[in-house]
């Protein structure tokens, strides 16, 4: 009587697995799906805002302004993105965004003109971040303890460098940034950093040593240590890459609002969240989007301009925003229940 053959010990039955796509190929359909999916709703707000307000929407000025608007909270999204991969969060950033605005426009920093102001925001940015990654990696801290106290000491020290008044900036090679003879084939420079920082934080999440270790830490610490990996030191980096973020950000607000404010940034850190989180990035880590995250800022910054030509209330659009996050995590969570 002829015995059943078994697979070989160790080896896998090839008849078993031949007609299932690889696991990579299936991540990348959903990736697919995800973003195909944010576009349709940006095309769809598009849609909506040529019909309600065809003249004021789909002026080109207005475009150009939507997209300005984009750029700063985006570059803060990008930084946000990585520390949510990871599985960290930061709730200091807009607070790092208005300490770096107020810091980078005193009258002192401004005697050394363009390249004092830049400096200073971008130093303040990486302070503040260093600050953060070192008491987390370091110190043990939970990451909402230690970012919520970097968010209540920043604003007030944006409040006592202020006194509660508006820094207006005086160096002309600032402002000129924001004018539209600054502009390249029309399009604003903002809009250009914003693309540059985009496309580089894609580069180091999908095609770098950096974005594998990100990816990894988020998704099992203790694996990731045994595999080598610092832990510590890149939680520490992630933090700082999101102050670097916050402080380029901070010097692109200068150039939109000519001026540093102790109230700039405000909100940002629920704005950053709630695009990557849209745009596909898991909360709990060990999963992150660059291109949904830049989808999802454009996508919120497009709803409150079409609330705005509107005139509709503020209350409604934050309505509107808090169920898009509402409806984007239970599709999250479906979506891990059937991975």
């Amino acid at each position: 009587m002829t015995q059943p053959v078994s697979p070989p010990r160790g080896g896998t039955d090839k008849t078993a697995t031949a007609g299932r796509p690889p696991a990579w190929r299936s991540l990348a359909a959903r990736a697919d799906v995800r973003t195909l999916s944010l576009l349709g709703v940006l095309a769809a707000l598009i849609v909506i805002g040529g019909v309600t307000k065809p003249d004021e929407f789909l002026d080109t000025r207005n475009l150009q302004l939507v997209l300005t608007q984009a750029s700063v909270i985006g570059v803060v999204t990008v930084g946000m993105t990585f520390v949510i991969t990871a599985g960290g969060i930061d709730l200091s950033v807009g607070a790092i965004v208005a300490l770096a605005s107020v810091w980078a426009t005193t009258v002192a920093t401004q005697e050394y003109g363009f390249g004092g102001i830049l400096f200073t925001s971008v130093l303040v940015g990486l302070g503040c971040g260093l600050v953060n990654g070192v008491l987390i990696a370091y110190g043990g801290m939970v990451p909402f303890i230690a970012t919520l106290a970097m968010l209540a000491s920043a604003r007030g020290l944006a409040l006592r460098i202020t006194g509660g008044r508006t820094q207006v900036v005086t160096v002309d090679s600032v402002l000129r940034l924001g004018e539209r003879d600054a502009y390249v084939l029309g399009i604003p420079p903002l809009v250009l950093v914003f693309a540059v920082v985009t496309v580089i934080g894609w580069l180091v999440l999908n095609r770098t040593t950096f974005g594998r270790r990100t990816v990894a830490v988020g998704g099992n610490p203790e694996a990731a240590r045994l595999a080598g990996i610092d832990v510590r030191r890149q939680r520490l980096y992630l933090y700082l890459l999101s102050g670097l973020c916050c402080g380029i950000a901070a010097f692109l607000l200068i150039v939109l609002s000519g001026s540093g404010q102790n109230t700039n940034g405000n909100l940002y850190e629920l704005d950053a969240i709630a695009a990557a989180i849209i745009g596909g990035t898991l909360l709990s880590g060990g999963r992150g989007t660059i291109t949904g995250s830049v989808l999802g800022v454009l996508i919120f910054t497009t709803i409150t301009d079409i609330f705005a030509l509107n005139n509709l209330p503020t209350d409604a659009q934050q309505i509107a925003k808090g169920a898009i996050i509402v409806a984007a995590v239970l599709v999250q969570r479906r979506t891990a229940s059937t991975t």
